[in-house]
């Protein structure tokens, strides 16, 4: 694959779908900068791209911190020459009601699932407009749309990045920087793997993984990998016609109703 040869992107998150999509990219022959506040699953990216032979360099960074970010922004573009894609990943997800999630745990959610992706645009924004072009990919969620219960904060902050999505893509319209997100279901992510651990103490990751997968239409959960192709889809030139939209990747979930 050559999709994105001569592209620099920069992926936020570096487990899960954050690594798949920074693989992805680089695999199609982009520049990537992958961020992210976990040490360990920065310098596990950073060896198996080596081991592959793609470009991917990693940088640790607090996607709610304006200092890490404007830094992360410029290592890219001047390290790359130029920034052309930007995919912000990187989220938390706390559990419980307005009642059970403290003031402290509200604002990290937001800070990291929303204020994150409005620091790197605000930093990379202007790097694509040198570009004359660029695409931003934000990671959303079903949540964004319908939610269950005990998730106040992270639903929240998962319905603010689809209408910042739109702002974002009607704003920077005019400087041919396409802005779209996805809505994800349940995939195969260490962030599933801990819902797995902490609810269902009893059973194996890979039974819950099956519960999990039976509420999808299509039987199972998803991977990384294959939000990771509707990323890259999206941050391509073959989706030169796509801005300000949300785009499922799960299973089917959201085309039923939940009706016995």
């Amino acid at each position: 694959m050559n999709d994105f040869q001569d592209k620099v992107a920069i992926v936020t998150g570096t487990t899960g779908i954050g690594k798949a999509v920074a693989k992805r990219l680089a695999r199609g022959g982009a520049c990537v900068l992958a961020c992210g506040i976990d040490t360990r699953a920065n310098e596990a990216l950073a060896k198996e791209a080596a081991a592959e032979g793609i470009t991917i360099s990693v940088q640790r960074c607090d996607v709610s911190c304006m200092a890490d970010v404007e830094a992360a922004v410029a290592k890219a573009s001047e390290s790359f020459l130029g920034l052309d894609i930007l995919v912000n990943s990187a989220a938390v997800h706390p559990y419980g009601t307005v009642l059970e999630t403290d003031l402290e745990s509200w604002n990290h959610c937001l800070s990291v699932n929303v204020t994150g992706i409005f620091l790197f645009a605000r930093f990379c924004v202007p790097e694509m407009r040198k570009r004359g072009a660029g695409a931003i990919v934000n990671v959303a969620s079903v949540q964004g749309h319908a939610c269950q219960r005990g998730v106040a904060a992270y639903v929240a902050s998962k319905g603010a990045i689809l209408s910042l999505t739109r702002a974002l893509a009607l704003d920077h319209a005019v400087d041919c920087i396409r802005v779209n997100s996805i809505s994800p279901g349940s995939i195969a992510t260490p962030m599933l793997e801990f819902a797995a651990r902490t609810f269902y103490p009893a059973a194996t990751v890979e039974q819950v993984f099956h519960r999990f997968g039976e509420t999808h239409p299509l039987g199972r959960v998803g991977t990384p990998e294959e939000v990771a192709e509707l990323a890259a889809f999206l941050a391509s030139s073959k989706a030169g016609f796509c801005t300000g939209g949300d785009y499922l990747v799960d299973g089917g979930l959201l085309a039923g109703i939940a009706l016995k």
